[in-house]
């Protein structure tokens, strides 16, 4: 299909809808906007391609709100999106289109938020519903949602449920809608599991793929600096002081650094703010209300919290640290560039990390640029130049003949003269921000290669799961409830927002499960443990006495499920021979070599089965939520 010349009044959207677009400053429908609203307005199921930035949500929101009739209290539109940041984004959006389609109701179902407003919301009735998996499901199980007239339903970002393990409860959930239900299904790429999903619930479904590079990171611009000379943080702090932009999202690894970045950049007077998965919901969403509006102008966050993130007034991204995978990168970047303006995307990279580089560029279809930062004498050239601008403000606009007097009374009893006197309180003016910075030191390359963990006290080291001390909790849940491994660390992942390193090892019993957590953990969030629903049972989740049996777990981070238990697994790694389904050990002149050293193979027994495993810091793939949430 052309898109070529098309605009939006050419897609035969009804007149309120349309009058929407126009009042939010829609010109023209994006690529995917011009190839799927027509084909959904048809009536036909939809199989999109298309990477975040490209306009996805106008493009099934807008045919699935033109066919729901709002005079029925009914649920006729069904949107899933992966998590709840993206979810109140679509919403959001949802709701703008639908600002003229009076009595139009859109509902947010969400982990982490109490039931009792969401209850409400559905007995008043409502047409929209917008949720992620977990909680649908419960509202499913409770009977409290009745998606029997879905007339269309979306999943948005399907390959990102897939990564955080959702893939067999999108399954489960579309198996409750009619089978005459419009379907669309949107991805950035598409893996076998997605195309599996299509083929079963996808009826002849129209293809449509937008390629990233054409139209995603077309206006922005992809920079790099190498870490050389000064710390990563005062890199950032040069950026801040001297980028042309109105506001900064800034991504870290972990959700302390999250905190000590944002509390270290206020301490410097910069209008700064941390987004992680230890705030609550409320506290989510002021922060990124604050940043709508303009009072908060830099936002350190972590990937995702911030995945969906939507707002336009972003025109930088930093990657203070890297992300390891490509689909993440352009997930960050695609924060900046929103509806079609122009962005700028700044990388901080040390040199061991510079071969992610060629990967980030084979992924964007783009060009990452090497850049320099400011140098001391340049940013003390830019604080001179924009004091003056500030002084030349203050005498223009504001009455200063009381204070000259002042000044002019100070010369006379203290013998000093006027300029002095300036000198001297500009030198006041500047002590946190000297008009004239220490030189930079020269790069050491190596030597910084080694030391660059010390960088702002630290805050680069990586945590491991061996410097964790965890305590035993039970869990009121277990097999003969249906419970299952996954369910455990789906639900601890999404609803305490814990990183899949914190949760340690996890055993199911018939009537209970036991599961280590880190010790010391907030009140709240213990709290929180004992109120979330696994199966739809209340977990009641409290510490206890009781001890899972010791096992070298190390950093084995992919989940597996096996006999009820959470272990290890190896992807591309040491793969033990077997024959016959039994595990034969290897000998060399009669001698059983059973273990190896420095992370090679570990044997051992449980159960009279021989399992290996490994201890080398694997990183696992399929998971509930982000390891850096």
């Amino acid at each position: 299909m052309s898109d070529t010349t098309i605009d939006f009044a050419g897609l035969n959207l009804p007149a309120p809808l349309l009058a929407a677009v126009t009042d939010l400053g829609f010109t023209a429908p994006t690529p995917i906007q011009a190839q799927a609203i027509p084909y959904m307005i048809e009536g036909n199921d939809i199989l999109g391609e298309a990477q975040t930035g490209t306009g996805k949500t106008a493009a099934f929101g807008l045919p699935g709100l033109a066919g729901i009739d709002p005079s029925q209290r009914h649920i006729q539109m069904l949107v899933l999106a992966p998590t709840r940041e993206l979810a109140i984004q679509v919403a959001k959006s949802l709701e703008e289109f639908a600002v003229n389609l009076r009595g139009l109701r859109v509902t947010t179902l969400y982990g982490g938020q109490p039931y009792g407003p969401q209850l409400r919301d559905l007995e008043r009735g409502c047409q929209v519903v917008v949720a992620t998996p977990g909680r649908l499901m419960d509202h499913i199980r409770r009977g409290s949602i009745d998606l029997e007239r879905v007339s269309c339903c979306v999943l948005d970002e399907a390959d990102e449920m897939l990564n955080m393990g959702f893939l067999e409860d999108i399954e489960w959930i579309l198996e409750h809608l009619d089978s005459e239900t419009q379907m669309a299904l949107f991805s950035a790429t598409m893996p076998q599991q997605i195309r599996r999903i299509a083929q079963r619930f996808l009826k002849d479904p129209k293809h449509v793929k937008i390629a990233a590079d054409v139209n995603t990171k077309a206006n922005i611009t992809q920079k790099a600096w190498k870490v050389t000379g000064v710390s990563k943080q005062t890199a950032l702090e040069r950026l801040a002081e001297t980028l042309p932009y109105d506001a900064m999202i800034v991504f870290v690894r972990t959700r302390g650094d999250t905190v000590d970045l944002a509390a270290h950049l206020n301490g410097l007077g910069f209008k700064a703010s941390a987004l992680n998965g230890d705030m609550s919901q409320q506290q989510r969403e002021h922060t990124v209300a604050q940043l709508h509006k303009g009072r908060i102008s830099i936002l350190i966050a972590t990937d995702v919290v911030a995945r969906g993130l939507d707002v336009p007034r972003i025109t930088h991204v930093v990657n203070y640290d890297l992300p390891m995978d490509a689909e993440s990168y352009v997930h960050r970047i695609g924060r900046t560039g929103r509806a079609g303006r122009e962005g700028e995307a700044i990388l901080f990279a040390r040199p061991r990390e510079m071969r992610l580089l060629r990967t980030y560029e084979r992924q964007t279809k783009g060009t990452i640029i090497p850049m320099d930062l400011p140098s001391a004498e340049e940013l003390g050239r830019h604080r001179v130049g924009r004091l003056q601008e500030e002084l030349t403000t203050c005498i223009d606009e504001r009455d200063l003949e009381e204070l000259k007097g002042m000044l002019t009374e100070m010369a006379e009893k203290t013998e000093k003269d006027i300029l002095s006197l300036a000198a001297a309180l500009l030198f006041e003016r500047q002590r946190k921000k000297p008009l004239k910075p220490k030189p930079d030191p020269e790069p050491r390359f190596e030597r910084r290669e080694r030391s660059e963990r010390r960088d702002r006290d630290g805050d680069d080291r990586r945590p491991r799961r061996d410097n964790i001390n965890f305590d035993t909790y039970r869990l009121a849940v277990g097999r003969e409830h249906g419970a299952q491994v996954k369910d455990i660390v789906g639900a601890l992942a999404n609803e305490l927002q814990l990183e899949s390193r914190l949760i340690g090892q996890i055993r199911l019993f018939d009537a209970h499960t036991l599961v280590q957590l880190p010790q010391n953990m907030p009140p709240y969030v213990q709290n929180d443990m004992r109120k979330i629903r696994i199966r739809n049972r209340q977990i009641d989740g409290q510490i206890t006495s009781e001890q899972i049996p010791p096992r070298d777990r190390d950093d084995s981070r992919r989940p597996r499920r096996n006999d009820g238990e959470f272990r290890g697994r190896r992807d591309g790694e040491f793969r033990p021979r077997r024959n016959d389904g039994e595990f034969r050990p290897r000998r060399n002149d009669g001698e059983f070599r059973g273990r190896r050293n420095d992370g090679e193979f570990r044997g051992r027994r449980e159960d009279g089965e021989f399992r290996a495993r490994r201890n080398d810091g694997y990183q696992g793939k399929r998971q509930r939520r982000d390891v850096n949430d």
